[in-house]
């Protein structure tokens, strides 16, 4: 009875499994650039390209990090490793990690931001 029991799949993760495949193909090309609203450099900003493969975008108040990351993925094609957001008095700013080492710059150069 408990070989059974360990065979079939929990109702968790059926939600997970269900919820993959959709996550990535809600966005439109719009509503990425809807919520992407500007690159952001500044001083430090630059040196965060150059020392920790990061770049710096304005986003919408109401964006996720998941939201931020199908977006750079969406307008840019670009891999994210990992964002952090904060909230300051110029709008919400999103600090991206890219997985691939001159992914940062790469993309700073693409929108000529270097």
């Amino acid at each position: 009875m408990s070989k059974e029991r360990a065979t079939e799949p929990t109702p968790i993760a059926e939600k997970k499994q269900a919820a993959e495949p959709s996550r990535r193909s809600d966005m439109t090309s719009e509503q990425a650039a809807a919520m992407i609203l500007a690159p952001y450099v500044t001083e430090k900003t630059f040196n965060q390209i150059e020392k920790e493969n990061k770049l710096a975008f304005i986003v919408t108040e109401k964006a996720t990090k998941n939201q931020i990351i199908e977006a750079i993925n969406i307008l840019y094609e670009a891999d994210i490793e990992e964002v952090n957001t904060t909230r300051t008095i110029r709008g919400k700013k999103a600090f991206v990690k890219f997985k691939t080492p001159e992914g940062a710059r790469d993309l700073a150069t693409k929108l000529a931001l270097v």
